[in-house]
C-alpha cells in the first residue's frame, strides 16, 4: 500500500503538470496519454514484451548456472580463486553497450547475443554474492563437521550451499532487476523485435505516448522478476532469520 500510494501521487503531480502545459506533450506525456497508448498499441507492446521477457530469462538463467559454478570453484580451489577473482571483479569496468555491438557482428541479430548481453550483466551479483555466502559460515560449524569427519565435499553440501542460499538471493534479486536493462542495451545494439526497439522506433517518430508505454512494460518486467524471486526466498527459505 505505501509503494501503491506513492504511485498513485507521482502519477497525480504528473498530470497535473502535463495538463497545465508546463512541459510540451511532446516531451513529457501525461499518464492518460501514455494509458491509451498500452490500449491502443497493445498487440504491438505485447508482443515485443514477451521477447524482451524472453531474453530476460534465458540471460539469467545463463547467468545463475556460469555464477554458480565459477563461485563454487572460486571455493573450493585457491588457484581458480586467485585466478579469476580479479577478472570477475574487473569485468564490470567493461562498459556492456562497447561488448554488445560486437557479439551483435558475430552471432547475428537473433537471440544469442542478446542472451549473452544479459548474461554478462547479470553474471557479477550471483556469483560474488554466492561466493561471499559460502566464505561466511561460522568456522566452530566446520570444525564440528571435520571432527564427524566430513569429506569437503560433505562440508559444501551439508553446510556451505544451505548457508549460503541468503546470500544467492540477494544477488539473484539484483540480476532480475538488471537483467531488463541487459535485455534493452542489447536491443538497441541491433534487434527486429522486443521493447528495447520499441523505444528507440518510437523516439525517432516522435511517438513519447508509445516511448513511456514501453518503459512502463520495462518497469512492470522488472518488478515482476525480483517479485519471482523474492515470492521463492520466502517459500524455500523459511528457515532463514529476517529483519523485521
Amino acid at each position: 500500500m505505501p509503494a501503491a500510494l506513492v504511485v498513485v501521487a507521482l502519477l497525480g503531480a504528473w498530470e497535473a503538470v502535463a495538463r497545465a502545459g508546463l512541459v510540451d506533450e511532446l516531451i513529457l506525456p501525461a499518464p492518460t496519454s501514455v494509458a491509451r497508448a498500452l490500449v491502443e498499441d497493445r498487440e504491438l507492446l505485447l508482443g515485443d514484451l514477451w521477447v524482451t521477457a524472453a531474453e530476460a530469462v534465458l540471460g539469467l538463467a545463463a547467468a545463475v548456472a556460469a555464477g554458480a559454478a565459477i563461485a563454487v570453484a572460486m571455493h573450493l580451489w585457491a588457484p581458480v580463486r586467485r585466478a579469476l577473482y580479479p577478472l570477475v571483479v574487473g569485468s564490470q569496468a567493461v562498459p556492456m553497450v562497447v561488448l554488445a555491438a560486437p557479439l551483435i557482428l558475430i552471432l547475428g541479430f537473433g537471440l544469442a547475443p542478446k542472451v549473452v548481453v544479459v548474461a554478462l550483466i547479470c553474471f557479477f551479483p550471483v556469483c560474488v554474492n554466492l561466493f561471499d555466502g559460502l566464505r561466511a559460515v561460522d568456522p566452530d560449524q566446520r570444525k564440528l563437521l571435520r571432527a564427524l569427519h566430513a569429506t569437503r565435499w560433505q562440508t559444501l553440501r551439508l553446510l556451505e550451499a544451505p548457508a549460503a542460499l541468503p546470500q544467492l538471493f540477494t544477488g539473484l534479486r539484483i540480476a532480475a532487476a538488471v537483467s531488463v536493462i541487459g535485455a534493452v542495451f542489447a536491443e538497441w545494439s541491433g534487434s527486429e523485435r522486443g521493447l528495447g526497439r520499441v523505444v528507440l522506433t518510437s523516439m525517432s517518430q516522435i511517438e513519447s505516448a508509445r516511448t513511456f508505454a514501453a518503459t512502463v512494460l520495462l518497469f512492470v518486467l522488472a518488478i515482476a522478476l525480483y517479485g519471482a524471486f523474492a515470492l521463492a526466498e520466502r517459500r524455500l527459505l523459511r528457515w532463514a532469520p529476517r529483519p523485521d
